[in-house]
């Protein structure tokens, strides 16, 4: 990979400084793991969440199936055995037995069944359920090892789909608990808000025992501060570091990350609701000067919220062009025709979210607003973030721009469009029935005919629509101790397995 030294005189003086964390004993199997973001919480069905799913997912709360996401063998077994699809379009799922949860209690269908019904309670916001909007399900339980789901509309990828809910035992609170309890091979053994996470592994669990024994989660906002960390011994993984940290060949990985970053607007409000209003503020963004400065030389400028690797991806769709010029001029059309394009638009953005996301939000606050956008930048932490991203927003608000990352590494946009474009959907600024037509269609569709909707909502959203100010399809880089055999994948950012973590010899 390309490294950089930028950054090497800053990295000595934070290793001369220190960071107040011991040093990682080399021969041990327990691993200290530094992350950007702190969780706010450890809800199971709030793991598809990056800050939560890197600590939990399919390590204390497993799911149904799983993608294999470092090969080519697609949806995998992990808790349901085997699964088919019956005449009706329904299909059955075949559970693992021999499975307990962490407090002991025996793992079954009925336990399924309710995880499943506690993503839909109204006494919760459980993110999870934003991928199965616009679908009615009859769940029933056959018999103690097995689960039947009926979906109207019928759902081809529903086992794809199955690889995001999380399963609790029966009698799970519906609220949102603090301490998971679930069949993966580690149990939450240690929370101390501020300072850190402790997961060990389980001695009774039904797979193979991991390698790692203990995982100690540490946080740290500062990329340079998490690569000095793995560099001392201070740490043993840091996900997520920039790309002029990336110096040390042994050590640093990049990898192709699903997450695109993008500024997802709020339609439904003046100016915004205007979509001359929109183009300009697409046109005001130079997104090519931040390629190979803020955002990794690698990184690909984005036309969809869904990678380029997702089914129904539209090559013809093209990247708005920087043209200051014409967006001043769409804005003064606006003006006259009696929008208000002088009201103050607020923008806000994640604390932490990515690398350089300070430096990059204040460079396209400048941008808009040298066109004549008013716009004031707020950074806010992952909580009050989720106020202004998802329903229901609050009455009264004004203009608001959110500046978000979204992961989608399954390779189908369902995880994608409904929550993000139909008019009942959680992080939805639209009611528009052409979208909502063509992404219920496109869902229902199979083979060639759901590519091609896909394709056509691609265009559509991007080109007719224009829904979002699409920005980059990212590159990560990792540092990872040269005591771990371990590289990253393109599900890192977002669930990070510490079965797949190794020592070498």
């Amino acid at each position: 990979m390309k490294t950089s030294h930028l950054l090497g005189a800053l990295l000595g003086s934070v290793l001369a400084f220190g960071t107040g964390v011991a040093p990682v004993h080399a021969a041990s199997t327990d691993i200290k793991i530094v992350l950007p973001e702190e969780a706010d919480l450890l809800e199971p069905c709030m793991a598809t969440r990056s800050n939560i799913g890197r600590v939990i997912m399919e390590n204390v709360s497993e799911t149904l199936t799983e993608l294999d996401v470092r090969g080519k063998q697609g949806v995998m077994p992990r808790l349901a055995e085997k699964w088919e699809q019956t005449g009706d379009g329904a299909w059955r799922f075949h559970l693992r037995q021999g499975v307990k949860f962490s407090d002991g209690k025996t793992f079954g269908a009925k336990d399924v069944k309710y995880s499943f019904d506690r993503i839909f309670s109204d006494k919760n916001i459980c993110e999870s359920r934003r991928y199965f909007g616009g679908m009615k399900f009859d769940v029933k339980v056959v018999d103690d090892n097995t689960i039947d789901f009926k979906v109207d509309p019928v759902q081809p990828i529903l086992p794809l789909l199955l690889s995001l809910v999380t399963i609790v035992p029966e009698g799970t609170p519906l609220e949102f608990i603090r301490e998971p309890v679930g069949t993966g091979p580690y149990k939450l053994s240690n929370w101390t808000p501020g300072q850190q996470i402790v997961l060990d592994a389980r001695d009774d669990y039904w797979g193979k025992k991991p390698a790692v024994t203990k995982a100690t989660y540490l946080f740290r906002t500062d990329p340079a501060v998490r690569a000095a960390m793995v560099q001392a011994g201070e740490a043993d993984l840091a996900p997520s570091i920039s790309q002029v940290e990336a110096t040390n060949e042994k050590t640093d990985f990049s990898y192709l990350d699903s997450e695109t970053v993008y500024l997802r607007i709020d339609g439904n409000i003046a100016p915004l609701n205007d979509v001359r209003v929109r183009k300009a503020l697409n046109l005001a963004i130079d997104r090519q000067a931040f390629i190979g400065t803020l955002v990794p030389q690698d990184a690909v400028l984005a036309t969809a919220l869904v990678p380029p690797t997702t089914l129904g991806w539209n090559p013809d769709v093209k990247v708005f062009p920087y043209d200051p010029d014409q967006a001043k001029k769409l804005l003064e059309e606006a003006k006259a025709a009696g929008v208000p394009v002088d009201t103050p638009i607020t923008m806000v953005a994640r604390t932490a979210n990515f690398p350089n996301v300070t430096e990059i939000m204040e460079a396209v606050q400048a941008q808009l607003q040298d066109v004549g956008f008013k716009v004031d930048l707020k950074f806010v932490e992952v909580a009050e973030h989720e106020v202004y991203y998802s329903k229901p927003f609050k009455e009264g608000r004004g203009p608001t721009i959110v500046a978000a990352m979204h992961d989608n590494s399954k390779g189908d946009p369902s995880f994608t469009m409904f929550f993000k474009y139909d008019s009942k959907g959680t992080q939805s600024g639209y009611a528009d029935p052409k979208v909502d037509d063509l992404i219920a269609r496109a869902s229902a569709a199979t083979g060639d005919e759901r590519a091609k909707l896909w394709s056509q909502l691609i265009a559509y959203v991007h080109d007719d629509l224009v829904a979002d100010a699409l920005l980059f399809h990212m590159v990560g880089y990792s540092r990872v101790s040269e005591r771990l055999d371990f590289k990253p994948s393109i599900a890192t950012n977002s669930m990070l397995q510490l079965s797949e973590i190794g020592f070498k010899q």
